[in-house]
């Protein structure tokens, strides 16, 4: 009847936004490095474009940042992803190689590309290394965006962690040495309980550092447990700092 006339007409605009969010826009150009490079918003020029990954933007609407002058006209008429992750606009850092780059770096690229999408005018893609001449996504572009899905697995773990081990507050004074302690907010983590101090210590991370650990009730991520009302205090990655007492909210270290 009408209703799935309905439902699947609706499905169509679906699978029809799905294609166009894949980048089968209609005007979907293909461009060459050597096109783009027209495209530095100089007078008689074309217009204002920049790459990112391969993808193409009108950055008109953004002309004092990105036109001659502006602060970012390094990144205009070209791919320079890499500029995007290490902040260096030296020509040597004006560049499309994303070879070696950190979690955190790849997560502001990925910031930047979705920044891009929410404000610009998406053009097409740049033939080179990110596609190639049919526009087909390269194994370049795929090795950066397994990265980047990997570094964005890793973030969400982390927030995890900061859940289940918030940050302490902790203040030094020359006279009085370093205090730790916990209370129901640290850490910007906002909780039911406070928690005592412990010395985390995770790997890839140098040293230790002070968390918030539940001291009562199941542990982490084991609602039903029955065996322990010590919350997480039996996590091997955990140290008691030396002279505090075990349950105390505070410990003061004395340096």
């Amino acid at each position: 009847g009408a209703m799935w006339r309905g439902a699947a007409a609706g499905l169509l605009c679906l699978a029809a936004a799905w294609l166009l969010g894949r980048g089968f826009e209609p005007r979907a150009r293909l461009l060459y490095a050597a096109e783009l490079r027209r495209y530095r918003g100089a007078p008689g020029e074309p217009g204002l474009y920049l790459a990112l990954l391969g993808r193409v933007f009108d950055v008109e609407r953004g002309r004092k940042h990105y036109g001659p002058g502006g602060a970012y006209s390094g990144l205009a008429g070209r791919d320079a992803t890499r500029a995007f992750a290490s902040g260096d606009f030296t020509p040597a850092g004006l560049v499309d190689d994303v070879a070696g780059l950190s979690p955190p770096e790849l997560l502001s690229i990925h910031r930047w590309l979705s920044f891009y999408r929410d404000n610009y005018e998406p053009v097409g893609k740049l033939v080179g290394r990110f596609y190639d001449e049919n526009g087909a996504p390269t194994e370049a572009l795929r090795e950066v965006e397994a990265a980047i899905e990997e570094a964005l697995k890793f973030q969400a773990e982390n927030e995890q962690k900061k859940q289940q081990f918030p940050p302490c507050n902790s203040e030094w004074s020359s006279a009085k040495g370093t205090r730790f302690w916990c209370s129901r907010q640290s850490g910007g983590v906002h909780r039911d309980w406070a928690g005592v101090p412990r010395k985390l210590f995770s790997p890839g991370w140098q040293g230790s550092r002070c968390v918030c650990v539940r001291s009562s009730g199941p542990p982490w991520g084991q609602p039903h447990s029955q065996h322990s009302d010590r919350g997480d205090l039996d996590d091997p990655h955990l140290q008691q700092y030396e002279g505090c007492p075990p349950l105390a909210e505070q410990c003061v270290l004395l340096t």
